[in-house]
């Protein structure tokens, strides 16, 4: 049995919470309030006003009834009208029942004197500053107008279009207020969002103290890794240029030498120390160097795929928009990724596929192989540095360093991205997803 949550209702952007936490509690008030009035003026009131207008009336009825002849009515009838400030019909007629339907007041007056009286018809309608009720009594039946505002409180809503305007104008005060007070937060979560993809956007501690006191950290914290970058970036190139040196040396020496089974080994030692230290500073230097720039992504993709094919590798393009999908990013960084990727598939496999995917959200490049796949339990050890899952797969081209993925997955949160392992639906294989948000 699926649990109710509200959560999935509720807003989820600050603004929106934010907006809900305020209104929320003016609406509450303003609903109550409106109850509380409504219950007590048109209710309690109209009951006691229309309780003095019955005893009153019923003054018209006794003199009526009281009368000897019917000459006798009308001017005693006339003079008591005149002294209640009503408008008497006598002989009169049935009145019919009209009230609307919003009419509050207009109920609990028909109840009040219907309980009093032998009441034939009352009429809100014709007149709304008036009441007409028709009255059955001993001699006959009785017309009775009075003024409405003798039972019900003159101008009623006048409190509720105040309270309402009120709650309107404040609310739109607390708004700009809440705007103000959120947009160094929303400045905040952009710079640390593009921070996150590799950009340093300008930006200047604002808002509350403990806004400030965040932003400001924040502001420490890019810093330090700013100037972490840049020295491992100053460190990288000296470590490049000094390893190079001795094994250019090495290899200028043993070319020299006389050829021979221990030579061509030493020679093989030397490459695989030269392709592992152009290993170690790909995952090293990552993206630190280059900037973000707008690029087709489509083109790059194609481009990689024909530069594999020329270089040999079996691989092809798969799913493919067929517009332009042009997105801010580092690429040759990116290239990187997806030349490492291609490069694990072919070597665990024998052919390769890349697609390219468009979601809603975010973007999919796909590369597929049909390789043995990695278990599901060993992908997330499979995405660390250094890490070699030669018993999961087959070695096909000879072993790597194990930095293939991490580089990949590496580049791919630099651009607030992830890489995501699975099974290739239509080779077989491992699928190597990077997945970018658009």
């Amino acid at each position: 049995m699926a649990r109710f949550s509200i959560k999935r209702y509720l807003p989820r952007s600050l603004y929106g919470r934010a907006a809900l936490i305020l209104l929320v509690p003016i609406i509450t008030i303003q609903m109550v309030v409106s109850f509380a009035f409504i219950q007590r003026l048109y209710e309690d009131v109209t009951l006691q006003m229309t309780r003095n207008i019955a005893i009153e009336m019923q003054l018209l009825v006794d003199t009526i009834e009281d009368a000897g002849g019917s000459d006798q009515v009308a001017p005693a009838l006339a003079q008591m009208s005149d002294a209640l400030a009503m408008q008497t019909i006598w002989p009169g007629r049935v009145i019919e029942d009209r009230r609307r339907f919003y009419d509050l007041s207009g109920r609990v007056v028909r109840d009040t004197l219907g309980a009093k009286f032998d009441v034939l018809g009352i009429d809100f309608i014709d007149n709304r500053k008036a009441v007409s009720v028709a009255l059955q009594t001993q001699q006959g039946i009785l017309d009775v107008t009075f003024a409405r505002s003798r039972v019900s409180a003159s101008n009623p809503h006048q409190l509720l279009v105040l309270m309402v305007l009120t709650a309107i104008l404040m609310t739109l005060i607390a708004y700009i207020f809440l705007r103000n007070q959120l947009r160094p937060i929303r400045r905040l979560a952009r710079a640390a969002e593009a921070f996150g993809k590799g950009e340093s956007s300008s930006y200047h501690p604002a808002g509350a103290t403990e806004v400030r006191s965040a932003g400001t950290a924040f502001l420490n914290m890019r810093a330090r890794i700013e100037r972490q970058i840049e020295q491992r970036t100053m460190m990288l190139s000296g470590v490049s240029h000094d390893l190079r040196t001795p094994l250019t040396r090495l290899k200028l020496g043993l070319s020299m030498q006389e050829d021979s089974s221990e030579t061509r080994a030493l020679v093989s030692d030397v490459d695989e120390m030269e392709r592992l230290i152009e290993a170690f500073l790909d995952f090293a230097r990552a993206d630190a160097i280059e900037e973000m720039e707008r690029t087709d992504l489509t083109a790059l993709i194609r481009d990689i795929v024909a530069k594999a094919k020329r270089a040999g590798k079996p691989v092809e393009l798969g799913v493919m928009p067929d517009s332009e999908v042009a997105l801010k990013l580092r690429p040759m960084a990116m290239a990187r990724a997806i030349e490492n990727l291609i490069n694990n598939a072919v070597r665990y496999g024998s052919r390769a596929q890349v697609s390219l995917h468009l979601l809603e959200k975010a973007l999919r490049i796909s590369v597929e192989d049909d390789g043995p796949g990695i278990p599901a339990d060993q992908r997330e050890e499979a995405m660390k540095p250094f890490s070699r899952l030669d018993a999961a797969r087959n070695q096909n081209e000879g072993s790597g360093v194990g930095l293939g993925l991490a580089i990949a997955a590496d580049v791919a949160r630099s651009h607030g991205g992830a890489v995501r392992l699975g099974d290739s639906e239509e080779l077989g294989g491992l699928s190597a997803q990077v997945v970018l948000p658009l």
